[in-house]
């Protein structure tokens, strides 16, 4: 059998690309942020790491064009690895490392090791988070935590339509509820990362169209007469499958409704302060990644017999870079660790104005970062010049992530709206 392509052409020299490897990389973000995690936060970093490291090696993954990223997830799920937002007791797993901290570390880990699988775990992560949630003991939306949880199977969660992008709540997608409790539904999604491979997703429709009010939330099983699906290319990330969906006289079973008439709008709102934290994580994730590769660089490359990090203001960019990247980290890491005390404090139910509070906050996190992924990103692969934007690394990939992760989650746009309503909530409380 042929080895595994990395790159089309070499263009970088064995003795950068080696010092480029993924040990490396890992060596350069824990030096930074060691002095600032807990030891609970750094070993748990490291055994995610350790098990990067030892699978890439193992696998003889090379992060090329050819491989299928959804392969490993199985393996990683074994390992406890898709999420760990809660210790997910209810399906017997009881990790003892987890919450929006710990949370921070698996996401950090697993961007190093490759960005585009990072953003698909944390795309099955925000369909597991409202089947954790709403779950009532029901045995098949247990069945269908535990796949998703433990890496059996993908998720994806529809929310987005072709007409209704940040208008979430008037959505167009119909539920017809029947004499048997079941519902039928139909309609359009789009734009819902892993959709094409998932077997599982959460899916948002209204009892009447454009009503928010009437919203209800379904779990589905893609394998139903009714599912249809078609992949959408984003050239940014050429390994997610993204897809569009067509919902034609799609029956969910009463079993799996998660929230009935009048309960969509409501579970919408809930999970959005977790995605748009995660969100927040992985452009710092980003930064990280792609600073890690530029600062290797910039200390080998020579040009005039000099190293570029020292001269031609490559060194300053660099610093600049690093230093918004450290402050940004700890504050997302100080709020992830806030979120965790509250969320243990109110047994999960936060109370009305501290959730408001902390929904403002999480969309000034999920701006700022992705604003500072799409720079950070963009201007480490500037600095390294053809090396940086060449298929030989994984600086195309963290350029073409921070893209995407800018508009996932609202757009910078709906982020700044939320934040001015949150000023204006403020002024009103004086």
């Amino acid at each position: 059998m042929s080895e595994k392509k990395r790159f089309e052409t070499q263009v970088i020299s064995d003795e950068i690309l080696a010092k480029l490897s993924l040990q490396n990389r890992y060596r350069f973000v824990n030096d930074n942020l060691r002095t600032i995690l807990s030891e609970k936060q750094f070993n748990f970093l490291n055994k995610v790491q350790e098990f990067c490291l030892d699978y890439e090696t193992k696998n003889k993954i090379t992060h090329g064009p050819d491989e299928d990223i959804y392969d490993w997830v199985p393996d990683f799920g074994k390992e406890g690895y898709i999420t760990r937002q809660t210790p997910y007791e209810c399906i017997d797993l009881n990790y003892e490392d987890y919450g929006m901290a710990i949370e921070f570390m698996r996401i950090l880990a697993l961007d190093n090791f490759d960005p585009q699988f990072a953003m698909s775990t944390g795309a099955t992560v925000i369909c597991i988070n409202p089947i954790y949630a709403h779950h009532e003991g029901v045995p098949v939306r247990l069945e269908a935590l535990k796949e998703l949880v433990t890496g059996q199977e993908v998720g994806c969660l529809l929310i987005t339509e072709p007409e209704r992008g940040s208008d979430a709540v008037h959505q167009l997608t119909t539920c017809d509820k029947q004499d048997d409790g079941s519902f039928i539904l139909n309609g359009e999604k789009i734009f819902n990362t892993n959709a094409p491979k998932a077997k599982w997703a959460v899916s948002y429709a209204t009892a009447e169209k454009n009503q928010g009010n009437l919203m209800a939330q379904f779990l589905i099983n893609t394998s139903w007469e009714g599912w249809n699906i078609e992949r959408v290319n984003i050239p940014w990330t050429p390994k997610l499958f993204i897809g569009k969906e067509r919902l034609e006289n799609l029956r969910i079973p009463k079993e799996y409704v998660l929230g009935g008439i009048g309960k969509g709008r409501e579970h919408l709102f809930e999970g959005l302060i977790p995605e748009r934290i995660a969100i927040a994580v992985r452009c710092i994730s980003a930064c990280w990644g792609a600073l890690a590769h530029s600062v290797i660089y910039a200390n080998m490359r020579r040009q005039f017999d000099k190293e570029i990090l020292l001269f031609q203001g490559v060194g300053f960019t660099l610093a600049d870079l690093w230093s918004r990247t450290s402050a940004i980290t700890h504050g997302v890491l100080k709020f992830a660790e806030t979120y965790d005390e509250k969320f243990k404090k109110y047994g999960g139910d936060l109370p009305d104005p501290v959730a408001q509070s902390m929904v403002s906050s999480a969309s000034q996190y999920k701006y700022i970062c992705a604003k500072l992924a799409k720079e950070v990103c963009f201007e480490s692969a500037n600095s390294m010049g053809g090396a940086g934007v060449c298929d030989n690394t994984l600086m195309h990939d963290y350029i073409g992530v921070s893209r995407i992760l800018e508009v996932v989650g609202g757009t910078k746009e709906v982020q700044k709206l939320i934040m001015s309503r949150g000023l204006r909530r403020l002024f009103k409380n004086l």
